[in-house]
């Protein structure tokens, strides 16, 4: 729901025309435990946005095969939509974590990065630790509520047997439910389901 909140806040701030969901197709720094997969991963997400109009979503990453870095995504995206104003909308923890990534500068080139601030990251700390990156002046900030629903709270709570209604949206909770998703460390333990 938090990414969703995101999104909608986003949407409605920077009067974007629409808000591009994109799962990512092979992360390149950290692996999820019990993944599913990117098909999976995208099926979630249009779930999750079935019957929201101003969101829609791509398979761009997970076609493309490989090791999924923002400034590869972003120079796609603009060659394929050229004219179009690209904004990367990120939390204020993957911003702050920005100059770490793949070609930091050439995502700060190719796109207006606005940063969803939350608590217990400044934004101060967010722009000193952008400070020196070219392009980092151009960073935004937009408020969000705070929603403390992680995915790693929902597939613990999946593992656990636990509910996991009004954490996510209904149709992302049937997709888990029928495909069997994050069950499997429940299923290993002794009176797992």
């Amino acid at each position: 729901m938090g990414h969703l909140i995101c999104a909608q806040e986003a949407h409605a701030r920077l009067s974007l025309d629409s808000v591009l969901f994109m799962p990512v197709g092979e992360a390149p720094h950290r692996a999820v435990d019990q993944d599913p997969g990117g098909e999976v991963r995208a099926r979630l997400c249009e779930r999750a946005v079935d019957g929201d109009s101003r969101f829609a979503v791509s398979r761009a990453e997970i076609e493309r095969g490989g090791p999924s870095f923002t400034a590869d995504t972003l120079s796609f995206l603009g060659a394929s939509c050229p004219g179009a104003e690209l904004v990367l909308i990120l939390g204020a923890d993957q911003a702050s974590a920005l100059p770490s990534w793949h070609e930091p500068e050439t995502v700060l080139s190719l796109a207006r990065v606005a940063v969803a601030s939350r608590e217990g990251i400044e934004r101060e700390a967010v722009t000193r630790r952008l400070h020196g990156l070219a392009g980092h002046e151009g960073v935004e900030f937009f408020d969000m509520p705070r929603v403390d629903v992680s995915s790693s709270l929902v597939r613990a709570r999946v593992a656990e047997g636990r509910p996991i209604r009004y954490l996510v949206p209904i149709g992302v909770v049937e997709e888990i439910e029928s495909g069997g998703l994050y069950c499997a460390a429940a299923a290993a333990r002794p009176g797992g389901r």
